[in-house]
């Protein structure tokens, strides 16, 4: 018996669409990222890009549990001394509502060379319009 292991040819991308409108942070990142990687194909293997690109629309509209819009803390800091900011999630979504979700999925993904390409397949968009529809993406239940 021969082991299988996937090449660039054996790939099949897929696009998916995401409504976020009132989804969970953390529970809609977790299907996320694991649909960006491709544990959801039979194919997946770690050390390979097997996986989809996902569209991510009104992420404008996405919702935190408990009091996290006015006490989780996003940081971040150049390589100079005393360039640490940090904002809270109310403030973020203010700024950028997009980076709650690419934060959210990046901090999911392995921490290896695969998890910039991972996450270029990532494209969010604070409305309802995407500029996605001629790869016909399909609706993903996450």
């Amino acid at each position: 018996m021969k082991t299988w292991v996937p090449t660039e040819k054996d790939k099949t991308e897929k696009w998916w669409i995401v409504d976020a409108t009132d989804k969970t942070v953390g529970r809609l990142a977790t299907e996320l990222a694991n649909t960006l990687r491709g544990k959801n194909k039979p194919q997946f293997t770690p050390n390979t890009d097997m996986g989809d690109f996902v569209v991510v629309i009104n992420s404008d509209k996405v919702k935190f549990t408990g009091n996290k819009w006015d006490q989780k803390k996003y940081y971040t800091r150049s390589r100079f001394f005393g360039s640490l900011r940090e904002f809270t999630a109310k403030e973020l979504k203010e700024k950028d509502s997009t980076e709650i979700i690419v934060k959210s999925v990046r901090g999911m993904l392995p921490k290896n060379k695969l998890s910039n390409q991972i996450i270029s397949k990532l494209k969010v968009y604070p409305g309802a319009e995407h500029p996605h529809a001629s790869q016909k993406p399909e609706a993903l239940n996450a």
